[in-house]
């Protein structure tokens, strides 16, 4: 396996004050964003599954976030929903990579994390392949994102620094002991505003999640 010559600023990943976690989570509330802020993973996970329908079919994105507070494996494994992962690993043959692209496209319930949150309320999440960013932007009836308050940031500018300079290193890294490829930001989604209401559920935990 190959090693990521990129270095994250370490400028990044120290979590918010909790005033600009206040600040962020009314922004986030007034562009139509169901906002929860929770004291740590424990909460985080507890609040995921208070939003999801028993029954529902989800998506859980990946996402270093989900895994480290246990709602990845939950999700898979609990019986409690139809789940889209379990779901591809049944079409893997040729031929099928439509009913794959369709079935991740518009799921009940999708569940990811973001990249960065900016104290006016934005969303920022970047992608080499996009895989998430389809349902997130409007093919999933709701979505939750769960975010640690490292990724608070004040601006979009300072968003897209964060991305490049701490996010990109650190997936680059993952990319590269799991798949041995380079990741890349080759797409990038920033949420304004949400304009259904109760569709976009987002999850502050004041503890260092995710990248």
């Amino acid at each position: 396996m190959g090693k990521s010559q990129l270095v994250p600023n370490t400028e990044f990943r120290y979590l918010a004050p909790l005033e600009r976690v206040a600040k962020t989570a009314e922004a986030l509330t007034a562009n139509g964003m169901r906002t929860f802020v929770v004291a740590n993973a424990e909460e985080a996970r507890k609040k995921v599954f208070e939003l999801i329908p028993n029954g529902a079919e989800v998506f859980n994105a990946t996402s270093r976030t989900l895994d480290q507070i246990g709602v990845a494996t939950e999700i898979e494994s609990s019986g409690r929903y139809d789940v889209v992962r379990n779901r591809l690993i049944g079409l893997d043959q040729e031929g099928q990579e439509r009913a794959k692209r369709q079935l991740g496209a518009a799921p009940d319930v999708l569940v990811a994390s973001v990249h960065a949150v900016t104290e006016q309320g934005q969303l920022m999440i970047a992608s080499m392949s996009g895989s998430q960013i389809g349902p997130g932007v409007s093919g999933a009836a709701k979505v939750i994102y769960v975010v640690g308050t490292q990724k608070l940031v004040a601006n979009l500018n300072e968003g897209i620094r964060r991305i490049h300079e701490y996010t990109l290193p650190l997936e680059d890294e993952r990319a590269l002991n799991a798949y041995d490829v380079n990741s890349a930001v080759n797409k990038l989604l920033i949420v304004n505003r949400e304009i259904f209401p109760g569709r976009i559920s987002v999850i502050l935990v004041n503890e260092n999640l995710g990248f």
